[in-house]
């Protein structure tokens, strides 16, 4: 009676995927959405199309990735080793487009927090992307100078 009223869980889900350059940047863009502890609808669609756009994806298949990379970014480790992975596969100059991406997606919902563009600059940082960069490009990516 009481495993009918109380069904137990599977223990055995699947186990996550070893991340690789594709899931660490998903992963990523996904923590930035959720430095503020609000996952909108807009920074979703904005990780789709990042995602579409970077891998050539379909919609679906970006939606797939997506969510492979919100499991990811739950249960797997700190920014840092998804940077490494980062750094390891992926130039200098797709780490500054993918600094950009992450910009679109703090700013995706309409609204500047603070939380999120921390956890952004945390990210650069582990990136190895210089302040001097990261500056141009937050500076692109909101409209203001340099420096402001």
């Amino acid at each position: 009676m009481f495993d009918r009223l109380f069904p137990r869980r599977p223990r055995d889900q699947a186990p996550l995927p070893e991340p690789d350059a594709q899931l660490a940047l998903g992963a990523l863009l996904v923590r930035v959405a959720l430095a503020d502890r609000s996952y909108t609808v807009e920074e979703v669609s904005q990780i789709d199309r990042i995602l579409q756009a970077t891998f050539g994806l379909k919609p679906l298949e970006a939606a797939k990735l997506r969510a492979s990379c919100e499991a990811l970014e739950r249960h797997a480790p700190g920014t840092k080793e998804f940077a490494r992975i980062l750094r390891q596969e992926v130039g200098y100059e797709d780490r500054l487009s993918l600094a950009m991406s992450m910009w679109k997606v703090v700013l995706a919902d309409g609204r500047r927090k603070t939380s999120e563009e921390l956890s952004l600059h945390e990210i650069e940082a582990a990136l190895g992307i210089t302040d001097a960069d990261s500056a141009v490009i937050q500076a692109e990516a909101t409209g203001a100078a340099p420096g402001h």
